[in-house]
């Protein structure tokens, strides 16, 4: 830990703005000392904006700490925003950090950030040591977290947002069981290093870390700095059987789904469907038959 004077940028999810747990949590951090910066998200393309501020910020006020104030999917925006500014093989010039104010917080949850605790989050961000850290990217867009396709990635999408406030996760157990007659598997072939698979399959992810979904452990040993990512494939079940295995995927991730699902580590991997399929990259959607995955190593720094 460091106890050294920091300028936190808060880049705040305007959904959150009137929260009281964050005005607290700001007041705490300066007053052990520190500078808290606040910018408020309103409509689409602020958090770009708001990035190349910060960007632009540097020379005059030194950021030592971009901090994303929101989910899943504003982690996602900021970080993507900062590296659109950052030429290749450059590091960004501030580290990251996060305030859980989303939902679902899978990364959150990764880092073991307790979104009850606000004030505690932030203290955290200010005094914790930016460690080096991997972001995945498809077809060229980055992604944080995870990267998921197939059955999985619809029922994440097709969830009603009111419904998680109330059930969580189980939300999304709730909406899959409901929807599934309508949703079809979907047809791959993956190839990566020594892998080589072909099939139909029920869900996919290629995760930096582990949960995404609201909770669901679909890569339970994926890790943030280590150069790799996890695939995790869940091919589809027999006839009969699919209702129970989803179940199963939804309530308590691939950990009971052992001699069920494919599990590799990859850096680079091609996915190439027979028709159009989405992916989610931290909840932000693709749609497309033909996929370049890879890996950027140690690409930022981030409190955790």
């Amino acid at each position: 830990m460091t106890l050294d004077k920091q300028h936190l940028r808060l880049i705040l999810n305007g959904k959150s703005a009137s929260r009281r747990d964050v005005r607290a949590a700001v007041d705490a951090v300066r007053g052990m000392g520190h500078d808290v910066s606040v910018r408020v998200t309103y409509e689409a393309g602020d958090v770009a904006r708001l990035v190349a501020d910060a960007l632009a910020d540097q020379a005059e006020c030194r950021i030592d700490t971009l901090v994303s104030a929101g989910g899943d999917g504003t982690l996602h925006e900021v970080v993507d925003a900062v590296l659109q500014h950052v030429p290749a093989g450059d590091r960004p010039p501030f580290s990251f950090a996060v305030l859980p104010l989303g939902t679902a917080n899978d990364f959150a949850r990764h880092i073991r950030l307790d979104p009850n605790d606000i004030p505690g989050c932030l203290r955290f961000a200010a005094r914790a040591t930016a460690k080096p850290m991997d972001v995945g990217e498809v077809n060229g867009c980055i992604f944080v977290n995870m990267a998921t396709g197939g059955f999985g990635t619809q029922v994440t999408a097709q969830t009603d947002p009111n419904l998680k406030k109330v059930l969580g996760g189980a939300a999304y157990l709730f909406t899959g069981l409901h929807r599934f007659s309508e949703l079809a598997a979907c047809e791959a072939r993956v190839e990566a290093e020594g892998f080589s698979w072909q099939g139909q399959f029920l869900a996919l992810a290629v995760g930096n870390g582990r949960r995404a979904g609201g909770g669901i452990r679909l890569c339970p040993r994926a890790k943030l700095d280590d150069g790799f990512l996890d695939l995790t494939i869940v091919p589809s079940p027999e006839k009969g059987k699919a209702i129970d295995l989803l179940s199963t995927l939804l309530d308590s991730g691939v950990d009971g789904l052992n001699d069920h699902i494919i599990q590799r580590k990859v850096r680079n991997l091609t996915i190439e469907t027979a028709d159009p399929v989405q992916f989610n990259l931290d909840g932000e959607p693709m749609t497309g038959t033909s996929w370049q995955i890879g890996i950027r190593q140690h690409q930022i720094d981030m409190k955790r």
